[in-house]
């Protein structure tokens, strides 16, 4: 057995376990949930999903960006961003620390992009963030809420600053080398999350992605299994070299066909589920919020320049097994 597929057995159907979580760990994914540049409303949908998460109650809710709609020319002045997120925080944080959900975040580029000309709603972004720091068990947390990692019984949390094209700065790709390699030592199944994916997903977001190589081999030298992605407003669970990527449909405007399709795809939350020897995943599209999305409906591959995703259910040669959609008890 290769060291690849050693590092990925948590997403196998094992006969022996090298350790256990207490109970699986249940994590609902948001994204994309800004409207129109400046608006400080949110449709009805939004309000259903958040009280559908509420009553399933995740160990986690995360974003992966773009909770706001910022990053509009002329720029929004200050009133206008701290009025769109104590709208965020009314809809969407409020109902969720009223139910007792820890939610983490991720920058994107609609509200904390990190680049020249929105420098100020980065700024603003850190304001709201830091006092609404949840209660998790923090590994390291510096750069909080940017980038930063958690730990939810033996499965690590990253957090990436993800939220321009091209590779992280430098400074972060140092400091999530040491976070990774704590985290393989420890034996921590392991997570990342951020807003502009490694890879792309949808038509016209095909540019728009990390595409970093040593990235890549990074998250396979430390065993990566997990990366969830914003940004492309469409939902697929792919495999690519023996790491599962999970591009997330938006829950607000402008939601995207994946690459070689035709129709976009709904609007919908994610829930992940690990558990010693498994993760299962699916979306739970608009038309029906108790129903997961059939994955039969999703193209077997999605390939782009940069890259090609197959589909996570079907065998991956460098992992022999595959993961699997999630149904709701």
């Amino acid at each position: 057995m290769s060291k690849q597929s050693r590092l990925l057995l948590w997403l196998v159907l094992l006969t022996v376990a090298p350790w256990t979580l207490a109970k699986p760990v249940t994590i609902a994914v948001i994204s994309d949930i800004n409207g129109r540049y400046g608006s400080t409303e949110y449709t009805p949908f939004i309000s259903k999903v958040i009280d559908k998460i509420a009553a399933i109650k995740p160990d986690v809710v995360i974003s992966t960006g773009d909770m706001v709609a910022g990053q509009r020319k002329p720029l929004l002045a200050r009133a206008e961003v701290e009025a769109m997120w104590a709208a965020f925080h009314r809809t969407i944080s409020d109902p969720l620390a009223k139910a007792g959900l820890a939610f983490a975040v991720t920058p994107g580029n609609h509200d904390g992009a990190n680049a020249a000309d929105f420098l100020l709603e980065r700024q603003i972004f850190g304001e709201q963030w830091q006092p609404r720091k949840p209660a998790l068990q923090f590994i390291e947390a510096t750069e909080y809420p940017f980038y930063y990692a958690f730990v939810i019984d033996k499965v690590m949390f990253v957090s990436l600053d993800a939220t321009v094209v091209g590779a992280l700065p430098d400074s972060q790709m140092r400091w999530l080398e040491q976070i990774l390699k704590n985290a393989s030592i420890n034996q921590e199944k392991i997570v990342l999350f951020s807003h502009v994916p490694l890879w792309p997903f949808a038509i016209a977001r095909e540019r728009d992605y990390i595409g970093d190589g040593k990235l890549e081999k990074m998250l396979q030298k430390y065993g990566v299994e997990l990366y969830l992605s914003g940004h492309h407003h469409a939902f697929y669970p792919g495999h690519k070299d023996g790491i599962y990527y999970i591009g997330q449909a938006c829950i607000g405007a402008g939601p995207r066909p994946l690459i070689d399709t035709e129709k976009v795809s709904e609007r919908s939350f994610t829930l992940i589920q690990i558990d010693d020897d498994t993760v299962r995943v699916n979306a739970f599209p608009e038309n029906d919020l108790n129903t997961p999305l059939n994955w039969e409906t999703l193209p077997k591959a999605i390939t782009s320049k940069a890259a090609t995703l197959n589909r996570a259910d079907l065998i991956d040669p460098a992992i022999d097994k595959q993961i699997l959609p999630i149904q709701l008890k």
